[in-house]
This record gives C-alpha cells, sequence and structure tokens, in this order.
C-alpha cells in the first residue's frame, strides 16, 4: 500500500517534499516564535520593500503589490494590538505572517516569496532589529553622559581622595571622577557607531545562499531599508552574524564599564566610606535588619553583566566551526542579543536615574583626601622645583619623612620644620604651602588633569563632544 501524504502543518513550509508532518517533540525544539516574534515589525518592513521591489522589476503585478503591503499592514496593527494568532506549528515570524496574509488575501500571498529565502529574510530581519538596538544604545549612553556631565559641573571643586590599588593616592575632585567615566563611556559609543556602520549591508537577494534567477533590483531594496549598500556576497549573506557579535562585544565592554562605575557606588555607600547616599527610590532594605539601607539598585547593574558576558560568549559557541553557509545552529542567534539589549538598555536607564537622585559627603571626602599621606607626591615635587633635587632621590626623601610622620602618628604637614631638616637639610619653611589637599588639586594643571580649572575646561570641552556632536 502507497504511503498516504500527510497534509498539514509542513507542507506551508517545504512545499510537497515530505510524506508526513513533524514530531511534536520536533516542533518544539524547531520552533522560535517565541524569540522571534520581536522581529515583526522588521520582518513586515523588508516585506515591504522586497515586495515593492518585485513589482518595479514587473516580476509580480502592481495590484498584487499593493494587495500584500496593505494586508502586511492589517497584520502589523494585529500584533501592536494583541489580537495576532502566533502559532508555534508554523515555527517562525516569517511564517506566522506569510500564513495569515494568505488568509486575509488569498493567491496574491503566495508572491511575496519569490525570489527570497527565509535565509536572507531573517538576515535581514535580524540587521534591522540590530540596527535599531545600536541607535537605542547610543542614546541610552549619551543620556548617562549627559548626567555624569552634570554631575561633575557641580562638584568640579569637590575635594574627595583618588585610589589606586583602591588604597589613598593623591587627593583629586570629583568632577574630574564622573569625568572619567564620561570618556569611558564615550568610547562605548564611538564602539556602537563603528559597529552600526559596519553592519549596514543589506543580505535580501542573497536568497538561500547562491542568489535568485530573477532579475531583481538589491540595490533598490537596500536603499528602501536604510541600508548603504548590498552586501557584496550571497553566501556571506545569509551566514554572516558578525554584527550580532560585535554588538554583544560593544555591549560586554559597556557592561563592564557600568559594573566600574556600580561598584565605587557600592563601596562609596557603605558606612565604612559614606561618601555617597543614593536615594530610597533606587534602595532596598532588610527583613531582618531595620537599620539597613542597601545599594540593590548598583548591585544589580554590577551582577546583570553577567548576563551580557554569558550572551557574547553563547553566540560565539554557537558560530564556531559553522560551515558556509546557513545552519539550523544560527537559530539560536537571537535570543541571547534579545536579552542582552534588554538588560542593557535597563541598566543604563537605572544607573543614570540613580546617579540622578544622589547625594554626596563633601566634609567625609574631603577629610579622607588628606588620608595616607596623599601629599607626598607635591612634596617630592616640591623637593625637585625648588631645591633641584633630582626626581629619584627626591622620592626617597619624602619616603623617609612619610615614615617619621607615620611613626608619629601625624601628617606630613604636622611635621616640624626641624623634623624634616633633619632628613634634608635644604628644607625651609614654603614646604607647607604645598602639604594641603586642595594645594595639591590646584597644582595638577596638566592637560587632563585634577586642577578644577583644567577640569572646567574638559568639561566643556566634552560637552561639545559628546552631547553636542552628532555620530
Amino acid at each position: 500500500m502507497k504511503n498516504k501524504r500527510k497534509v498539514g502543518n509542513t507542507n506551508i513550509i517545504w512545499g510537497s517534499r515530505f510524506y508526513s508532518g513533524s514530531s511534536h517533540v520536533m516542533e518544539q525544539i524547531n520552533s522560535s516564535i517565541g524569540v522571534d516574534m520581536r522581529l515583526y515589525a522588521q520582518d513586515i518592513l523588508g516585506s515591504k520593500a522586497h515586495t515593492n521591489m518585485l513589482a518595479a522589476c514587473n516580476i509580480i503585478s502592481e495590484e498584487d503589490a499593493i494587495a500584500i503591503c496593505k494586508g502586511l499592514d492589517l497584520i502589523e496593527n494585529e500584533i501592536e494590538e494583541g489580537q495576532f494568532n502566533f502559532k508555534s506549528e508554523l515555527e517562525d515570524i516569517h511564517m506566522n505572517i506569510e500564513s495569515r496574509l494568505l488568509e486575509l488575501i488569498g493567491e496574491p500571498a503566495q508572491k511575496l516569496h519569490t525570489a527570497r529565502s527565509r535565509n536572507d529574510q531573517v538576515a535581514t530581519d535580524f540587521k534591522l532589529w540590530v540596527r535599531d538596538a545600536i541607535d537605542r544604545l547610543n542614546q541610552g549612553i549619551f543620556d548617562l553622559q549627559e548626567i555624569l556631565i552634570n554631575q561633575a559641573e557641580e562638584h568640579v571643586s569637590t575635594v574627595m581622595p583618588g585610589f589606586t590599588h583602591l588604597q589613598i593616592a593623591q587627593p583629586i575632585v570629583l568632577g574630574q571622577h564622573f569625568l572619567a567615566y564620561v570618556e569611558m563611556f564615550g568610547r562605548d559609543r564611538g564602539r556602537a557607531t563603528d559597529a552600526r556602520k559596519r553592519l549596514n549591508e543589506c543580505p535580501l537577494g542573497a536568497a538561500a545562499l547562491a542568489g535568485t534567477s530573477f532579475c531583481i533590483d538589491r540595490k533598490m531594496v537596500s536603499r528602501n531599508l536604510g541600508f548603504d549598500r548590498p552586501a557584496a556576497n550571497s553566501l556571506d549573506a545569509v551566514s554572516d552574524r558578525d554584527f550580532a557579535l560585535e554588538y554583544l562585544a560593544v555591549g560586554s565592554i559597556l557592561a563592564m564599564h557600568l559594573t566600574r562605575l556600580a561598584e565605587e557606588i557600592i563601596i562609596w555607600s557603605s558606612s565604612q566610606f559614606n561618601y555617597i547616599r543614593i536615594s530610597e527610590s533606587f534602595s532596598t532594605g532588610s527583613s531582618i535588619m531595620p537599620q539597613k539601607r542597601n545599594p540593590d539598585a548598583a548591585e544589580l547593574v554590577r551582577g546583570k553583566a553577567g548576563r551580557v558576558f554569558g550572551a557574547l560568549n553563547t553566540l560565539l559557541v554557537s558560530m564556531k566551526g559553522l560551515p558556509l553557509a546557513y545552519c539550523k545552529d544560527m537559530q539560536e542567534d537571537k535570543e541571547p542579543v534579545f536579552d542582552a539589549a534588554d538588560t542593557l538598555e535597563l541598566c543604563l536607564l537605572v544607573m543614570g536615574e540613580m546617579l540622578k537622585g544622589a547625594t554626596f559627603n563633601k566634609d567625609r571626602m574631603k577629610a579622607d583626601a588628606r588620608l595616607g599621606f596623599s601629599v607626598a607626591t607635591d612634596f617630592a615635587d616640591w623637593l625637585v622645583t625648588e631645591l633641584d633635587i633630582p626626581f629619584r632621590r627626591a622620592h626617597h626623601i619624602t619616603g623617609e619623612a612619610v615614615k617619621l610622620a607615620e611613626k608619629k602618628g601625624c601628617g606630613l604637614d604636622n611635621l616640624s620644620l626641624s623634623e624634616l631638616q633633619s632628613i634634608e637639610p635644604g628644607i625651609d619653611k614654603r614646604i607647607y604651602t604645598v602639604l594641603s589637599a586642595e594645594k595639591s588639586i590646584e597644582n595638577r594643571i596638566s592637560y587632563g588633569g585634577t586642577a578644577s580649572k583644567e577640569v572646567k575646561k574638559r568639561l566643556g570641552e566634552a560637552r561639545k563632544r559628546y552631547l553636542l556632536s552628532v555620530d
């Protein structure tokens, strides 16, 4: 007895090649609609551009193109109003939309897939989505930079200790500290902008892998979708996911920068430091210790970086060793990117809002700026400048002074002139003019240094470079 062909969910996608439908278990592992439904707007946009090109090239009629585009508009409205019935047996967003289009407009819907494949279709949809995600990321970074620049302006003269190895090193101003993060996030914006330029080549028209026999106009599609040009090689066009990897790489570096800022907020919030107070709207308490005020928002930003790093690693592993062109492994590309994008956008928003509502304990920071012999370098510099002592010997003399002050339990400025002269006879009372945190800061006048007047210059420069310039 001949096998009877099962007419069912496979025919709309694979045609008549298969005799039976998929196993229920196969449907579960094969379906991606639960993830790629987020591509609906990009899929509809790409389908409309493809349809209009087919009509312009006389591959389908103008009437069919109009019907297809109107049907796609109806589907988009259904999805946005929550009235669209997504079906897992149709596998993905592409076939869900095409199936619904067939229900809405009938036979013309079957012409939509002419001269394209789901391979170039998904690559195009995903590129469009990542491009939008990069634009959102850039805006989020911009917003955070603006908040940091405003905080830097407010604290251009706020004295605090600068640290190396988390040990007090030299006095600085809080404004300069904030501007350091402005520069970090500026590099993140630069990387995101570069990645956007590199991804902006249109895969549509590459079809399954070898191009198409139809006389299509790929440049028209590319132009209408806002791409700079069509992808030059059809094999590469459908198998490339570098754009997603670059987005995750950019996002991973950004997430790392956010953790550095988050970690400092966490440390500064501790009673041992007491430099910053986060608003109650971004703090939490304890179920057992009523006195607790925890910087959980900052801790979550610090912790969520692991999700972004993991997303990059996930996609790298998925793409590792894949032969050209498309392989089903690549269906695993979207979930880590979507999750990373959601995480990054939320963390940027939280960090900015948390900083806007934060207050700083200026007195505590100023007092701490005097600790740890933070003006020792100023002592050594004075020996070089005023006594013409080579820096290495000045460094040694200063070390002896620090040892003496440490033994007495006082600061360098509390040592008597006779005690200092017992170490270096040439020292005179002018040394005391440089042994304060404020004077130390005032003397750091080199480009990018912490002197308040220098920070003001760099602040104005940062505002122009990052907030007024167009990427």
